[in-house]
């Protein structure tokens, strides 16, 4: 939870940002030259990696098995759940190097630094048609995904692995990850009936609902519930799912957490900017204030938790939310609710800052400098960029896990019923034992042509295609897949942190406070550059971002 500072304090949150957190590189020796690209000599590998702590191992692994029998060569597993990172450090800190290391999770900064010294291969030469059609195959219709593993260098180091979820997964001919939009909206329509009142349109709509709502004590009057009970409106503060930033939109923004950086948006001509150091943002938390000094917005937004919001749903206390799902939160009243749409603010017009979805990483199959035949290898791992492969090392083998193939050819997983009937297990706990850790491509086409997605998350992204993304006017949205350089690096970790923090922090501040004049806009904008690196991050977001998108 954010906490509260005082306005003397706040300008000095910055004012002490550490020096950069030391990472830990793998020395600075000369890259050495890689192995002869068309040497296939070698056809037994060994493998160090990670795996689930009800994983048996891999050695016996009947999917692993068949796919290294189809291109003639050999695995020796040596995988963990315990221990992982420090048995992989000690391998490489003592140059006892494995062919591989598969599933380890290596970040970006030390694959860009073991690929610099020399101990991971660059992979370039073998990413092609004839060695990995399959992946050249992906790489050539998603550029993104070539643009999110190549390195400040110029190479790519590791494979690729994502677990993608969006609209394609159902028949959409756009794929918008299931998290574009983080924050649904809700509000009590029996409420609004009750009153004689539109589901509302504009904010300002909204402010009317919301009076009416405390000022009819309507939590009581419908549910009879104590009087006072009702809270016109309740989220999180700058919370995931559950926080206020959706109603941001009327004036021209939702800053969204993110895993990039909080606030940073990237325009249409490619340039990014900080949405918390502009007008808009300004006349936000002074509009909102007054809400909440008007007991609209629920007093403890700042510091209730999940459990809390959770409750005041399922007592029918609240008018207006936000969450992932209406029946999640508000639970037997949840029939009583609809979603709330995005509000047009007072110059009559809204925009949605959209999210991308989970990030695409390199760290799960690198290939060392003691492989002598890389192409033997990757010719097995190429394999593993096949639909219907990657279904089965994700959740288990076609026969166990899937069950069935409908009309279509799509495979139905197993049910938790069979799954305990046959084996004793829950299908969660199914898919723990026999998922292989690794560089797994999950598309989000991949859900609309081998097999289903949950029900909940077919749910989830129709509502975001038919009722949510209608009110995108720009998709356009700055990738969690930019690679950065160490020195890049350094800039973040030194900044950003504080950066968010305080803006966060003063932002709660003028919501509940009041705010800000002219004298504390000025300030807090001296503030952001000059003491929490503001303008150095944005160089460093936008460096990466131009390098990203002349990779794709």
């Amino acid at each position: 939870m954010k906490k509260m500072i005082s306005r003397r304090n706040f300008l000095k949150v910055c004012a002490v940002a550490g020096s950069a957190v030391a990472l830990s590189a793998c020395g600075g020796s000369k890259k050495a030259a890689g192995p002869d690209p068309s040497n296939t000599d070698q056809t037994s590998f060994d493998i160090v990696g990670g795996q689930s702590a009800l994983s048996p191992g891999y050695n016996d692994n009947e999917v692993l098995k068949k796919l290294a029998d189809n291109v003639g060569v050999k695995l020796n597993y040596e995988t963990m759940s315990d221990s992982l990172s420090e048995q992989v450090n000690i391998r490489i800190a003592g140059d006892q190097l494995p062919d591989a290391f598969m599933g380890v999770g290596f970040s970006n900064y030390d694959i860009a630094n073991y690929g610099a010294d020399g101990t991971f291969l660059d992979l370039t030469p073998y990413i092609n048609a004839e060695i990995m059609p399959n992946l050249t195959k992906i790489l050539d219709e998603h550029p993104n995904i070539r643009a999110a593993i190549t390195m400040s260098d110029g190479c790519i180091y590791g494979l690729p692995a994502a677990e993608q979820m969006g609209t394609a997964g159902i028949g959409d001919d756009e794929d918008y990850s299931i998290f574009t939009i983080p924050q649904f909206s809700m509000i009590n329509k029996r409420w609004l009936d009750e009153l004689g009142l539109a589901v509302p349109t504009t904010l300002d709509e909204l402010h009317t609902a919301l009076k009416a709502f405390k000022d009819n004590d309507m939590s009581a009057k419908v549910y009879g519930n104590a009087p006072g009970s009702t809270i016109p409106m309740s989220t999180g503060f700058d919370e995931w799912c559950w926080g206020q930033n959706i109603f941001y939109a009327g004036f021209g923004f939702t800053n969204w957490p993110n895993d990039v950086c909080n606030d940073l948006v990237l325009q249409k001509d490619g340039k990014c900017r900080f949405v918390c150091a502009e007008d808009n943002y300004r006349k936000a938390v002074t509009y909102f204030h007054d809400w909440y000094a008007e007991g609209l917005m629920d007093v403890e937004m700042f510091s209730q938790d999940t459990n809390q919001l959770l409750a005041k749903g399922a007592q029918g206390y609240l008018g207006v939310s936000t969450w992932w799902y209406i029946e999640e939160l508000m639970g037997d009243y949840s029939k009583d609710y609809v979603f709330l749409p995005v509000l047009d603010g007072p110059d009559g017009t809204h925009n949605v800052t959209v999210r991308t979805g989970g990030g695409t990483n390199s760290g799960n199959l690198n290939v060392t400098n003691k492989c002598q035949s890389p192409a033997n290898l990757l010719k097995f791992f190429d394999q593993w960029y096949d639909g219907e492969t990657v279904m089965q090392l994700q959740y288990g083998p076609i026969g166990v896990f899937f069950t069935e193939q409908d009309a279509n050819g799509k495979w139905k997983s197993i049910t938790e019923e069979e799954a305990k009937a046959k084996y004793n297990k829950g299908a969660g706990e199914l898919k723990s034992t026999y998922e292989v850790w690794g560089p797994k491509l999950i598309l989000s086409e991949y859900y609309d042509k081998y097999f289903y997605m949950e029900d909940r998350a077919i749910e989830r992204l129709t509502d975001l295609k038919d009722f949510w993304m209608p009110f995108v006017d720009d998709t356009t949205t700055y990738p969690i897949d930019c690679v950065f350089t160490s020195e890049e690096l350094d800039t973040i970790d030194r900044y950003r942190a504080d950066f968010e923090n305080a803006v966060s922090e003063q932002e709660g501040l003028w919501l509940k406070d009041g705010g800000p004049s002219d004298d504390e806009w000025s300030a807090y904008l001296d503030t952001l550059t000059n003491s929490c690196g503001m303008d150095k991050l944005l160089e460093v977001y936008q460096n990466a971002y131009d390098r990203y998108k002349a990779n794709a």
